[in-house]
């Protein structure tokens, strides 16, 4: 995912499926400089990790 989309599943209304690694994420935040996304597991939602946007899947 790039972080221009990543930025507009952030804001947007819309439940949009990402997962990272295989799991379902929500996105928490995304660094435009760093191109890092935090994100956490919709399972276990105390999980956080900051993660490259570049890895994130939009399903």
């Amino acid at each position: 995912m790039n972080v221009g989309r990543a930025k507009e599943i952030l804001e947007s209304m819309d439940m949009v499926n990402v997962t990272y690694d295989g799991t379902p994420v929500i996105i928490q935040n995304v660094d435009e400089k760093t191109k890092m996304a935090r994100i956490y597991s919709r399972v276990k939602p105390d999980d956080e990790l900051d993660v490259p946007v570049l890895n994130l899947i939009e399903e």
